[in-house]
């Protein structure tokens, strides 16, 4: 497999006053086209702040951080947002969809920022998205009118409709009880045997070993990066 990602000497502070807080030092990882993985690790440890430094979302300190040929250091404000909209898919706890949007709406809003796809072609993308997640049937319905495991299968074909690079779930299941959690980790699990790559951040330690690789961190720096020794799951959720 081809490398997707690759960061050498990853660094984040955040500077307060006089106070230096040093989220990340010294990450170094690389993620291959079509893995799964997963990064654990306590509360405060910089599990987010490096899904959002691979999402695009901030900017590191120091080191280097590659996307698909991309490196983050060398593009402007506005070439990371087209290169985020375009590579990256994500998935949040609290799903994030728009209340006053309808579920193909709300698929289908950041595939408006893309300038290379028709509304044609959008709306093709939207259904084909919904329709892998089995929420298909929902189209004109409103978040509101959902339940929560619903509305993370919405967030879910958010994030795969523009077919990135990179799908980035930040706690997923965190939000949902126990079944519907297990439904959300099982759709994963299909877009993973579908060719999806996946990097997931997750405090539980049933959800992170549906993953490929274990990535753990503490205090700011990985201390564990390895393969999970397990038969994957060969059917998942319709």
């Amino acid at each position: 497999m081809s490398t997707l990602i690759k960061l050498s000497n990853l660094k984040k502070v955040f500077s307060t006053d006089e106070v230096e807080t040093h989220a990340l030092s010294d990450i170094n990882l690389e993620i291959k086209k079509g893995e799964y993985l997963s990064i654990s690790g306590p509360s405060g440890c910089g599990k987010s702040t490096l899904l959002s430094l691979l999402g695009l979302l901030d900017t590191c300190s120091g080191g280097s951080y590659i996307l698909n040929g991309h490196e983050a250091a060398d593009i402007n404000t506005k070439q990371r947002a087209a290169i985020r909209n375009k590579e990256i898919g994500f998935i949040f706890q609290s799903f994030n969809l728009i209340s006053e949007l309808t579920v193909a709406e709300n698929v289908e809003l950041p595939l408006t920022y893309r300038k290379d796809l028709t509304k044609t072609q959008r709306s093709e993308l939207v259904k084909l998205a919904l329709e892998k997640v089995d929420m298909g049937h929902r189209t004109k319905h409103y978040p509101s009118q959902l339940s929560g495991g619903q509305q993370q299968r919405v967030a879910v074909a958010r994030a795969i409709s523009g077919n990135p690079s990179i799908i980035l779930a930040d706690e997923p299941t965190g939000n949902l009880d126990s079944k519907n959690a297990e439904l959300v980790m099982a759709l994963l699990d299909k877009l993973h045997v579908e060719g999806a790559t996946i990097c997931m951040v997750t405090h539980d330690p049933r959800g992170a070993k549906r993953a490929e690789r274990i990535i753990e961190i503490f205090d700011g720096r990985i201390v564990s990066d390895s393969a999970v020794s397990q038969v994957k799951p060969e059917e998942a959720v319709a």
